[in-house]
């Protein structure tokens, strides 16, 4: 009842802290789709290429998310962002990174050949056939990638608070230092629901930019 209580009299805050939450993870996010798609298409390329950057990114999801936001401040210091914003937009990019490209180059790599048969027949140049043909084919799991990035990463970027990045992990921090329930159940509820909506506001645009001929 208390923690009820302490909702419904603070959900301004829980709102904005939730604004704060989701401004972090949409940016970088959205900075890892604009590199990691590209990236996923051009090792489809080269599979020396594709298993060196799948390695290297794997190895990145692998480091503790507390110690990826630790690092960021020594390296962030020198350009004047130690801490705050941007060191926690960097870190949850590079977590993006993997579940982004390796679904990329997943699905382009598993695209029947026989629609890049028929749109060569048709006369598309490699370009038009990546971007008309390719791609289309590919949305749904691209989009499955970006939708496991954005997930897991709502809940990696409640640690962004301890390094002054704000978010839905202040009341998580504050309930631990502070030794109050309210505060921590508070926030680990908030983050979950999060990233419940995310996830079906994600999944609807996965359908929505899926060409209707490949909708199950």
């Amino acid at each position: 009842m208390e923690i009820l209580q302490f909702m419904a009299s603070n959900w301004r805050l829980i709102l904005s802290l939730g604004g704060e939450h989701l401004a972090i993870v949409a940016v970088a996010v959205g900075a890892a789709i604009l590199t990691g798609v590209p990236i996923g298409i051009a090792i489809t390329q080269n599979r020396v290429a594709a298993n060196a950057i799948l390695y290297i990114a794997s190895i990145v999801v692998t480091i503790p998310s507390i110690a990826l936001f630790g690092l960021m401040i020594p390296i962030m210091s020198r350009f004047g962002h130690g801490i705050g914003y941007v060191p926690a937009v960097i870190a949850i990019l590079l977590y993006s990174q993997l579940p982004i490209i390796r679904n990329t180059y997943t699905a382009i790599t598993n695209i029947d050949p026989a629609y890049r048969e028929a749109a060569r027949g048709m006369g598309m140049s490699s370009l038009q056939r990546l971007i008309r043909v390719e791609i289309p084919i590919a949305v749904p799991v691209i989009m499955a990638g970006v939708r496991t990035a954005v997930v897991m990463n709502i809940g990696v970027a409640a640690i962004a608070a301890y390094i002054g990045a704000g978010g839905l992990g202040v009341l998580i921090s504050r309930g631990i230092s502070q030794t109050d329930p309210r505060q921590l159940v508070t926030g680990a509820v908030a983050v979950s629901l999060l990233a419940i909506l995310a996830d079906y506001a994600l999944l609807w645009l996965q359908r929505r930019l899926t060409p209707p001929g490949l909708v199950q």
